[in-house]
């Protein structure tokens, strides 16, 4: 991955598939929002950040080591998705899928980030998810600064656990409200190591992550596919059962897709919800 340092951004030009907004409006993330300019600003990792894009040409702000030391990894850039994207052309829909979709990348996030966002995620939309994430930020991570904005980082296992359903009543998250509780704990305790888990498989990992009360087995394959690592995940939601009835006739192998279901998966998401 070729990249060119300027004064206050990293100018990235990717060898294959980058697309920003397809990327970040793909439904695994939450804390990206574009402004008026056509830029996202968003904080991941611990650090805010505006990323815009000039045709193929893709500015990050901050220094090389910034990029070198959460971006490369952010964006999985060491990964061939134009390679992986062809492998996936297995018919005719997938074909359409993957094309629609070309540029959408599997971000590596935060563990508990992911975990805690795909609770708040469950009987939900993403405007609401997006919002209800914020406030959790807002009021209970810590302060960081862009360009003299003051944004805040998603707050850390060991704080939440402390909290109280009455501490989260501001976020208006309802009966989710125990179960962030309850996952924070879990992660704090210990009783749950998210970094253990992503070196397990599928089953386990699913399973392991079900023990806490409001995981299922949607929210556990969005936990495990966008933060684990495990590239066989394959979440199902309601968009998900439509292609998969209008396409497969109710029944998918997702042994097809060749260990790459999860990126499968999100074209088939990101094309069923568009087009």
């Amino acid at each position: 991955m070729k990249y060119l340092q300027h004064n206050r951004e990293i100018e990235l030009i990717p060898e294959d598939d980058f697309d920003l907004e397809k990327i970040f409006e793909c439904g695994q993330c939450f804390r990206w929002n574009k402004n008026e300019n056509g830029d996202y600003i968003g904080v991941a990792m611990g650090k805010a950040a505006k990323i815009r894009q000039e045709n193929d040409r893709i500015f990050i702000s901050g220094s090389a080591d910034d990029f070198n030391n959460i971006w490369f990894d952010y964006f999985d850039l060491g990964k061939n998705y134009s390679q992986i994207r062809k492998s996936l052309c297995v018919d005719d829909y997938m074909r359409d899928a993957t094309e629609y979709g070309k540029g959408i990348r599997i971000l590596n996030q935060d563990r508990w980030e992911a975990l805690c966002s795909f609770i708040i995620s469950q009987c939900n939309n993403i405007p609401r998810i997006k919002k209800i994430v914020e406030a959790l930020c807002s009021h209970f991570g810590d302060e960081t600064e862009l360009e003299g904005n003051i944004y805040h980082t998603f707050p850390f296992a060991e704080r939440v656990a402390k909290l109280t359903v009455s501490d989260l009543a501001p976020l208006r998250c309802g009966y989710r409200a125990p179960y962030i509780i309850g996952a924070a704990q879990a992660v704090d305790s210990g009783k749950l190591d998210l970094e253990a888990l992503s070196s397990t498989t599928l089953d386990e990992a699913r399973n392991a992550l079900k023990t806490l009360n409001g995981v299922g087995d949607k929210v556990a394959n969005c936990a495990i596919l966008f933060s684990l690592r495990i590239e066989d995940a394959f979440p199902i939601d309601v968009w998900m059962k439509k292609a998969i009835n209008e396409h497969y006739n109710g029944k998918l192998d997702t042994g097809i897709f060749g260990g790459h279901s999860g990126l499968a998966q999100q074209y088939m998401f990101y094309y069923q919800r568009k087009y």
